[in-house]
């Protein structure tokens, strides 16, 4: 369920944060300059999103098992 959902947090922080550039970067702009920055932004998103996604899932099945010694 927590996958899920910070799932639809980063679509939905994406969304905003597209929209806010568009809105105060790109006024005065060409739209090569306009489409840099929405790429910008959206690969930023996505990669918060991948290592966000790696971490998390990588402690759902580690690959190496933690071994206890006797003392412990």
């Amino acid at each position: 369920m927590g996958f899920v959902i910070t799932t639809l947090i980063f679509a939905v922080v994406g969304i905003i944060a597209s929209l806010l550039v568009q809105l105060c970067f790109s006024r005065n702009t060409s739209s090569s300059t306009s489409l840099l920055h929405l790429t910008l932004v959206v690969t930023a998103v996505v990669c918060c999103w991948m290592m966000w996604a790696i971490v998390y899932l990588a402690q759902m099945k580690p690959l190496i098992v933690p071994i206890l010694s006797e003392g412990e």
